[in-house]
């Protein structure tokens, strides 16, 4: 929702019943938006010229509204610039009700609906009609080629704002061309398939070396790739079903999946990722991986080497970033692709009917996974801020306007988790109230430098270089190490300090534990130059 349509639609008496219902907090950066949005940009003019019909509503002199369905074809409603719209109106049945209301008050509202996509456009404007006797030019400009329905007038109508509206309660539906140009592929698809059939059947009743290629991991669940998707340059998603058919173990929102991955070298190694999808998707989860060219490898091998149908032999799920139970509104802040668990957490509090709204920053609206499918299931409880577009998120002013009941949740790099920590400590919000999951390590500091680590149960003593972690040489010299998340947040390669002095930089330890002897190596490192640790 843009500040245009809040500032005309919420009146003082809106406002007041917001404020009653505790939803006025949700809605107050409304006022203070700089772009009014009252000026149809690329996306709007694409979606109006898509419609084959809208709803208008307009009030007559008498006080009563009149809502009336307009339909023509496609592109009917012309985009005539940014600040005005225009239709030819087609002689109907003679009762000219819109038309003698607009005589008296030139306000309108329409609604456009995309049920195929659940996405719907509200405008908000004044109009005026133009006889088609006045001005031939105007009504040749808004004539339709190859449709032939008498013109009598034109509706010509100035924008004074608009809003995309969240897709709850509608109902998809399709057209018939939207069936047919949807079920082509799959047609297309039956011949290919077929014989495609008697191949896959002899591979998989002779194993071949390609064949055991298209199995990876040792874990307990086994998933098949079934889906894969490009959501950005960088970002890939994977929809992962059950291998056997039989159901996925239930999740809640926050849950993530270790997945096998093979690392340089050739060894076996695993990578965690967020579950994006909703979880009443019982059949599927979905993560998405974003390829670092500069990381230890597990992103570009995941690019590299996942593929259709192949079979991932990963991790029970777990969920180290749960949404709490319970009716209280959150405050969803993600930046980058640590939008990934707080998608899935959108999804239940919209399910829930709680109260929330979802930051997201972002490079730019390109390099932004799930945006779209975002703004269609969510509408004005998504804010987008685009650093391109010069649109910064103020994280001091929404932990400052944060309702005192309100839970904050924040996924994204160190510097966003760092700002959301620092802004709910200056806004006097406790602790327990603001909960993060970061999706990358970012611990590194200038002054690390080279370290001798003693391995005392396998005899071993290994150099970690300063830009290295301890879990990672450990594992490079053939050692077993347990770990998962590899970042600090769950506490899988947590070992005993037999000797030395821990530098703690994880997320997944209580000072307790920190205090009792135990690291977590994959991002700790020693205060002095050396360790000896119970492997």
């Amino acid at each position: 929702m843009g500040r245009a349509y809040s500032d005309i639609t919420f009146t003082p008496t809106v406002r007041e019943v917001q404020t009653d219902m505790g939803s006025r907090d949700q809605y107050a950066f409304l006022d203070q938006m700089e772009n009014r949005q009252d000026s149809l940009g690329r996306r709007e003019t694409s979606f109006i010229e898509g419609m084959d019909h809208f709803f208008q509503a307009t009030v007559g002199e008498t006080g009563w509204p009149y809502v009336q369905h307009r339909g023509g074809p496609q592109g009917f409603l012309r985009v005539l610039d940014a600040k005005t719209l225009g239709f030819a109106d087609f002689r109907g049945n003679v009762q000219y009700l819109s038309v003698g209301n607009l005589k008296t008050d030139d306000r309108i509202s329409l609604i456009l609906v995309d049920y195929a996509e659940q996405v719907r456009l509200k405008i908000i404007g004044r109009a005026r009609t133009v006889e088609a006797a006045d001005d031939p030019a105007l009504i040749e400009q808004l004539r339709m080629p190859g449709y032939s329905a008498r013109i009598e007038r034109a509706f010509i109508i100035t924008v004074e704002g608009y809003d995309w509206n969240c897709p709850q309660h509608i109902t998809p539906r399709y057209t018939e061309q939207e069936v047919a140009s949807m079920t082509a592929p799959l047609h297309a698809q039956l011949k290919r398939l077929k014989e495609q059939v008697a191949k896959l059947a002899q591979a998989a009743s002779q194993p071949t070396a390609s064949a055991q290629a298209e199995r990876l991991g040792a874990g307990p669940l086994a998933l098949t790739i079934s889906g894969v998707r490009q959501l950005t340059p960088r970002v890939r998603s994977y929809e992962l079903r059950s291998a056997d058919g039989k159901p996925l173990p239930p999740i809640q929102a926050g849950a993530h999946i270790d997945v096998p991955v093979t690392l340089p070298g050739g060894a076996i190694g695993t990578r965690r990722y967020s579950i994006a999808s909703a979880p009443d998707m019982a059949s599927t989860y979905e993560i998405a991986v974003q390829r670092e060219d500069s990381g230890s490898g597990g992103s570009q091998a995941v690019h590299a080497e996942y593929r259709l149908g192949m079979t991932l032999h990963c991790a029970m799920p777990g969920n180290d970033f749960a949404l709490s139970q319970g009716a209280r509104p959150a405050l969803l802040i993600a930046g980058g692709i640590g939008i990934t668990p707080l998608k899935a957490m959108a999804h239940t509090l919209s399910e829930q009917g709680r109260t929330f709204v979802l930051h997201y920053a972002v490079r730019s609206r390109a390099e932004a996974p799930f945006l779209d499918e975002l703004a269609a299931a969510f509408g004005e409880r998504l804010v987008v801020y685009t650093a391109d577009e010069n649109k910064r998120m103020d994280i001091e002013a929404l932990l400052a306007n944060a309702g005192r009941d309100t839970e904050i949740y924040t996924c994204g790099p160190e510097r966003l988790i760092a700002a959301v920590q620092a802004a709910a400590r200056n806004a006097g919000i406790a602790d327990d109230r603001v909960r993060f999951e970061r999706f990358a390590s970012n611990t590194a500091r200038n002054s690390d430098r080279t370290i001798a680590v003693t391995l005392r149960r396998s005899s071993k003593v290994i150099e970690v270089a300063a830009d290295r972690s301890i879990l990672d040489a450990v594992q490079a010299a053939g050692v077993a190490a347990p770990a998962s998340c590899r970042i600090g947040n769950c506490g899988a390669c947590a070992v005993d300090v037999v000797a030395g002095v821990p530098d703690h930089r994880d997320d997944a330890l209580t000072p307790e534990q920190h205090a009792q002897g135990r690291m977590c190596i994959c991002v700790s490192r020693a205060e002095g130059a050396a360790l000896t640790l119970d492997l």
